[in-house]
């Protein structure tokens, strides 16, 4: 399943621009036919804050990307990446994150 997570995300990277955390939720929250309500309710959130980290409006620890990972079923790795890229864009740091495992 990593595998082909990371090659969606390229694809879509490359039509849509840099990946954030809340395009990555929307995208998989869509692709599996889900509400915001009930994939809310399956990630322990409430309905506005999905939304909020969706827009791009909140942004998610690099903690809170683990557990939402881990209820997703994805590699924790991934989210957390995309919650520290999320932070740096914000702060206008231009610098690319890679996770590696310690």
């Amino acid at each position: 399943m990593s595998t082909k997570i990371h090659l969606g995300i390229e694809i879509m990277e490359k039509k849509f621009g840099p990946m954030t955390l809340g395009m990555f939720l929307q995208a998989f929250r869509e692709s599996d036919g889900q509400s915001q309500k009930n994939f809310a309710r399956k990630l322990g959130l409430s309905r506005a804050n999905l939304c909020d980290l969706e827009k791009g409006r909140t942004l998610a620890s690099a903690e809170r990307a683990a557990k939402i990972a881990k209820k997703m079923r994805v590699p924790a790795k991934l989210l957390i990446q995309l919650a520290i890229q999320d932070q740096l864009r914000s702060m206008k740091l231009n610098y690319t994150v890679h996770l590696k495992a310690g």
